[in-house]
């Protein structure tokens, strides 16, 4: 569904959405490969592949890891960032659409706590 609305509003596809999201918000907008690709619950051959697409558009470079010469960061470009911020508003507005606006009267910081919990 949210994937339907960003295809159609944006032409962005949620898997290339969502890496830009969590790059934008990574410490010099970078990340390595494998850390990237478990955020976004993907594999790394998955995320190669959405990585690679992003490159050929711009919006993602590739960096030798400093720490560790045999890994490569997804770097986000200026440009990336711009086409982040760009599709944000139909992101959040699917989301309230078919998540939040689902929750009516319900106390949105216990859900909170409680998806934190689950997840860690």
């Amino acid at each position: 569904m949210i994937d339907a609305d960003m295809m159609r509003e944006q032409h962005l596809p949620l898997s290339e959405y969502t890496t830009l999201m969590h790059l934008s918000e990574a410490p010099h907008r970078l990340m390595r490969m494998s850390e990237l690709a478990a955020v976004c619950n993907l594999s790394l051959s998955g995320m190669t592949r959405i990585v690679t697409r992003l490159e050929k558009q711009g919006l993602i470079e590739r960096a030798r890891c400093d720490e560790d010469a045999r890994g490569w960061n997804a770097v986000l470009t200026d440009a990336g960032l711009a086409r982040s911020e760009q599709a944000w508003p139909a992101h959040l507005a699917s989301a309230r659409r078919y998540v939040f606006d689902h929750l009516e009267g319900a106390d949105l910081t216990q859900l909170v706590r409680a998806l934190r919990r689950i997840a860690t």
